[in-house]
C-alpha cells in the first residue's frame, strides 16, 4: 500500500468523524440551543449542502495549484470550521461552522480519489479508492463513538475541539506522506464540464444521491429512534454507532474488492438489499437485538455502494475525472441533505421516529431502478456500437487474395 493512501485515509478519518458525530450529539445540541430535534437536523442538512456546493467550487479553485497543496488547504479549512463550531455562541453560528468545515469535504475526497486511483495499476483503482474511504469508515468505529462519548461526558463543544485536532493530524499526514505532484497540465473548466454531458455520469450521480440518501434517512435520527422507540439508554448510542461503523468498514472493503470484478451486479445486490433492510427497520427498531443487527446491515450495504459508484463516475468521465469525482462526493451529501430533510418532515408531521426508515427504503429502491436503467442503456449503446463497427468492416472473404 503506497503511504500516500495512508495519508489520504488519515484526512478521511477526520472528515468522517465530523460528518457523522453530530448524529450522536443531536439531542444535546438541540437542548443547549433550545431548538427542536428536526431543527437541529439542519446541522446535518447544512453540512451536506455545503459539501454539494463546495465540491465543484473548491475543485475548480484547486486546478490552480498542485493536488498536494490543495489537499493541505482543504484540511486547513476543515480545521477552521470545526473550531468555529466548538466556540459557537448560537445555533446559527454553529451551522455556519458546519458549512465552513463541509466546504473541504467534497473536494478532498474528489481530488483524493483521483490521486488514489493514480497511485496503482488500473485494475486496482476501486481498491485504492476504497482504501482512502477506509479512513471515513474507521471514523465511525473509533472517531464517532469517541466523539459521542466525549460530547456526552464533557459537552458537545469538546467534541468539536477534538475533531479540529484530528484535522491537524490529517494536515500533517498529507504534508508528510503525499508526494509532491505538479499542477495538472491542460486542465480547462470547459473540458471538465464536458463530462456532465455523459448520461452515464449523471445516472451514476443520481444513484449516489438516492442510494446513500437512504442510509442517512435512518441514521440522521438514530439517537432519538434508539432511545425513544427501542428503549436504549443514551449511553448505548456510542456502541450502536460502533456497530454502524463496523458495518461500514466491512461494506466498504467488500465494495472495493468486487467493484473491479462485477460493478453493476454489486450495485444491484447492495441497493436491493439496502431497500429491504431499511423497510424492515421500521419493525426491527422496536427490539434491541434486531435493531442492533439492522444498524450493522445498513452500514455494510450502504457503504458497499461507495467504491463502485465512485469508480463508475471515474470510468465514465475518464478524460476529465477530477471535477466529476468531486461532484459525485457532493452527490453523496446531497442525498444526505435530502434524506435528513425528508426524515425531519415525517417526524414533524407526527409519523414517529421510525418513519424516516420508510423514506430511506423508497430512496434506495429508486436508486436500484436507476441502476437497471443505466445498465440497459449501456448494453444498448454497446450493441449499437458493435453493429456500426460490423457494418463498416469490409467483408474480407469477398476480396481475392493477391499473389
Amino acid at each position: 500500500m503506497p503511504l500516500a493512501l495512508l495519508a489520504l485515509a488519515i484526512g478521511a478519518f477526520g472528515i468522517g468523524t465530523t460528518e457523522f458525530v453530530i448524529m450522536g450529539l443531536l439531542p444535546d445540541v438541540a437542548s443547549d440551543f433550545g431548538v427542536s430535534i428536526p431543527m437541529a437536523g439542519f446541522l446535518v442538512t447544512g453540512y451536506a449542502l455545503g459539501v454539494v456546493l463546495g465540491a465543484p467550487l473548491m475543485t475548480i479553485l484547486g486546478t490552480r495549484m498542485s493536488r498536494k497543496r490543495m489537499l493541505m488547504v482543504l484540511m486547513g479549512l476543515f480545521i477552521a470550521g470545526n473550531v468555529l463550531s466548538a466556540v459557537a455562541p448560537s445555533f446559527g453560528v454553529m451551522l455556519a461552522g458546519r458549512v465552513v468545515a463541509s466546504l473541504a469535504h467534497g473536494a478532498f475526497f474528489g481530488i483524493g480519489s483521483v490521486v488514489a486511483a493514480g497511485l496503482v495499476v488500473p485494475e486496482k483503482k476501486a481498491g485504492a479508492i476504497a482504501m482512502m474511504f477506509t479512513g471515513l469508515t474507521v471514523a465511525n468505529v473509533v472517531g464517532v463513538p469517541l466523539g459521542t462519548y466525549v460530547g456526552q461526558s464533557a459537552g458537545w463543544r469538546a467534541t468539536f475541539f477534538v475533531v479540529a485536532a484530528l484535522g491537524v493530524v490529517g494536515l500533517l499526514g498529507v504534508a508528510k506522506l503525499v508526494p509532491e505532484q505538479p499542477k495538472p497540465e491542460g486542465v480547462r473548466l470547459r473540458h471538465e464540464l464536458a463530462a456532465f454531458r455523459n448520461v452515464q455520469v449523471l445516472l451514476a450521480m443520481a444513484m449516489t444521491v438516492l442510494g446513500f440518501g437512504g442510509v442517512f434517512a435512518a441514521i440522521t435520527y438514530i439517537t432519538p429512534m434508539m432511545t425513544e422507540v427501542t428503549g436504549f439508554a443514551d449511553s448505548s448510542v456510542t456502541w450502536l454507532l460502533v456497530l454502524f461503523g463496523l458495518g461500514m468498514v466491512g461494506g466498504n472493503l467488500i465494495g472495493g474488492k468486487f467493484a473491479d470484478r462485477a460493478l453493476m451486479p454489486l450495485l444491484y445486490v447492495s441497493l436491493g438489499a439496502l431497500s429491504l433492510v431499511l423497510a424492515l427497520f421500521t419493525v426491527t427498531a422496536h427490539h434491541t437485538v434486531t435493531a442492533a443487527i439492522t444498524i450493522v446491515l445498513i452500514g455494510a450495504l450502504g457503504f458497499a455502494t461507495v467504491p463502485p459508484l465512485q469508480k463508475r463516475v471515474l470510468d465514465q468521465a475518464a478524460g476529465a475525472p477530477t471535477l466529476a469525482s468531486a461532484v459525485n462526493i457532493g452527490a453523496f451529501n446531497l442525498g444526505n441533505a435530502l434524506a435528513a430533510w425528508l426524515g425531519g418532515m415525517v417526524i414533524a408531521a407526527g409519523f414517529g421516529y421510525t418513519a424516516p426508515n420508510w423514506v430511506g427504503a423508497a430512496l434506495a429502491a429508486s436508486a436500484l431502478g436507476l441502476a437497471v436503467v443505466s445498465h440497459l442503456l449501456e448494453r444498448r449503446t454497446a450493441t449499437a456500437h458493435s453493429r456500426v463497427v460490423t457494418a463498416s468492416t469490409p467483408d474480407t472473404a469477398a476480396v481475392p487474395a493477391n499473389h
